[in-house]
């Protein structure tokens, strides 16, 4: 049985649509993660089924029951705030304990599971502190170990690591996913960082305007874009322009890709898009049969460790390509004005109608 169920699902705000007739299963135990732009409905939709606003149409299913009637506090649900959103007069344990004492749990049980929960969010021996003497990382784990003390069957977060650096936030989306792996607890997670979103989902639905764009694992939705939006907002994707030339043939930059079975007519426009992994830095004379090949000037190198990224020029019409290269290899070494040659295979990129963004091939 799925844990959530959408059909229909609309929102308005008075002439703005902020949802569009959303049709959603989430499975149980799964971590489904709401991606997009800020406006996108991501996190209305999250209210929506926290139980803090109300859709105009449609219907919310939890559990197998319809939920649309069913006040927030009866939902069952733990919920993590962008902002910490604890009780600052209130030491670590007592804040943690807040849910258990509403629900009038028994003094030793408090006890029990609030320790449970502190050892699960790596806060052990943390009971007695107050708020003012954690760090921003210690009261994100603080408000988890509070949403899942009371052990609800859906926990909900709403943008969670986005008031912290950029180092904290990697090992607490690390902990968030082992944690939910750990307790098998349905997981609506809300953000709009791409690379957080394809580090813990099981699934990402990916949204603009209130509409579903795409749905589907991280390595499909990476690897398969299905249209432009998604290929350029998940991961970084050059772009070029061409148009159709023939049957199976695009002309881009000058230069001629054969593509069989593309999904569109002669004349028509066409974006071609290019993850940097998918360029190649091509050294000699001679290119490596297969590949179509572009010549440009290096603009910058953005040294990152063992790799080098590189925005190159093309020289026909002046695109701007990035590019991934070894930092310890010749390209990696180069400097700005130094000239380049990179190599497409046409089976490595992505094809879409300029005008409506469908894949096309």
């Amino acid at each position: 049985m799925a844990a959530i169920t959408v059909r229909g699902l609309a929102k308005r705000f008075g002439a703005v649509t902020a949802l569009q007739s959303l049709d959603i299963e989430i499975g149980a135990g799964e971590f489904f993660t709401l991606l997009g732009p800020s406006g996108c409905g991501k996190t209305t939709l999250l209210r929506i089924v926290a139980g803090f606003e109300r859709q105009n149409a449609g219907d919310l299913v939890i559990a197998g029951e319809i939920a649309n009637d069913v006040p927030a506090h009866r939902r069952d649900m733990g919920m993590v705030f962008q902002n910490y959103a604890i009780f600052p007069h209130m030491s670590v344990f007592d804040n943690v304990a807040y849910g258990l004492r509403q629900r009038k749990v028994s003094r030793r049980d408090i006890q029990a599971r609030v320790e449970e929960a502190l050892a699960l969010v790596r806060l052990e021996g943390y009971g007695k502190r107050f708020p003012d003497q954690l760090s921003g990382g210690q009261k994100q784990r603080v408000v988890l170990a509070r949403a899942l003390v009371i052990e609800p069957r859906v926990l909900l977060m709403d943008e969670p690591l986005s008031a912290l650096d950029a180092k904290v936030r990697v090992g607490l989306r690390r902990d968030i996913r082992l944690v939910q792996q750990k307790l098998g607890i349905t997981t609506l997670y809300v953000t709009h960082d791409q690379e957080e979103a394809l580090v813990v989902s099981d699934r990402i639905m990916v949204m603009e305007a209130g509409e579903v764009r795409q749905l589907g694992t991280p390595r499909e939705i990476y690897e398969n874009p299905s249209n432009l939006f998604t290929a350029t907002f998940i991961g970084t994707s050059n772009l070029l322009d061409g148009h159709i030339e023939e049957a199976g043939v695009i002309e881009i930059e000058g230069a001629t890709l054969k593509v069989p079975g593309l999904a569109a007519s002669s004349g028509t426009a066409i974006k071609v898009a290019l993850r940097p992994e998918h360029l190649w830095i091509i050294a000699e004379d001679t290119p490596p049969e297969g590949l179509v090949t572009l010549d440009g000037e290096v603009e910058l190198v953005s040294y990152m460790g063992s790799q080098s990224r590189l925005q190159v020029k093309t020289r026909p019409t002046g695109a701007v390509l990035e590019v991934e290269a070894p930092s310890d290899s010749s390209a990696g070494a180069l400097a700005a004005g130094g000239r380049i040659r990179l190599g497409i295979r046409p089976e490595a990129a992505y094809y879409f109608d300029a005008a409506s963004g469908a894949r096309v091939r």
